[in-house]
């Protein structure tokens, strides 16, 4: 009987130990959504935190689009800036010229100025010359003289009275022939061969002539 006793005695201790042991596992579990309950509402409330600053932070829409950036316009050609140019003759005829400015590839018609005679803008066609042109705004090209770009091979000049005045001498010399002309009254004329003509009288006066 105490045999019986005893080994009934440790079969209870044997199905008590699981159950007591099994116990704390029901509570560790029990207890472990417990803590995260508990800890659940201060983490919801941080992350409500975290976006409402944002959302406060980050402009509306509205303004999104407002302070997006504007497309860079096209560029717009520049207008003729108004002052002096120069430019080619092309062809003259009266109180305008086809001209060309420097730089252009098309010619333009322009007119001369009142000031400037229309012979002087036809020889500036024929020796190809430069112009001065004055472009203003909202009015046509005016061609308000000739520029002088290099040594003519010839000069004409024209004009009712020419006159040549120097203070000590003139001097005209080409080649082997010259012709001075002094401030004391003397005149020299040099050449290989001269000939004088004349359709009328020929007339030479001076208290001494002397031939050769």
């Amino acid at each position: 009987m105490a045999r019986g006793k005893a080994s009934g005695h440790v079969l209870r201790e044997l199905l008590e130990e699981p159950a007591k042991k099994k116990k704390p596992k029901k509570k560790a579990k029990r207890a472990a959504p417990r803590q995260d309950r508990r800890h659940a509402p201060k983490e919801a409330e941080e992350v409500l935190e975290r976006v409402l600053s944002r959302v406060s932070a980050e402009p509306p829409p509205s303004e999104r689009r407002e302070r997006a950036p504007a497309p860079a316009p096209a560029p717009t050609p520049t207008p003729a800036t108004p002052g002096l140019r120069t430019a080619r003759v092309l062809t003259a005829a009266g109180r305008a010229a086809e001209i060309l400015f420097r730089g252009d590839r098309a010619p333009t018609i322009a007119a001369v100025a009142d000031e400037v005679e229309s012979e002087v803008i036809a020889r500036a066609a024929q020796n190809r010359d430069g112009v001065l042109v004055e472009v203003v705004e909202g009015a046509p090209p005016l061609i308000v003289g000739v520029v002088q770009t290099r040594i003519p091979r010839s000069v004409s000049l024209k004009g009712v009275t020419v006159e040549i005045e120097a203070e000590r001498e003139i001097l005209l010399k080409t080649g082997r022939g010259a012709l001075r002309i002094r401030e004391d009254g003397d005149i020299e004329l040099v050449g290989s061969r001269i000939l004088a003509m004349s359709r009328g009288l020929f007339r030479i006066v001076g208290k001494m002539l002397r031939l050769n």
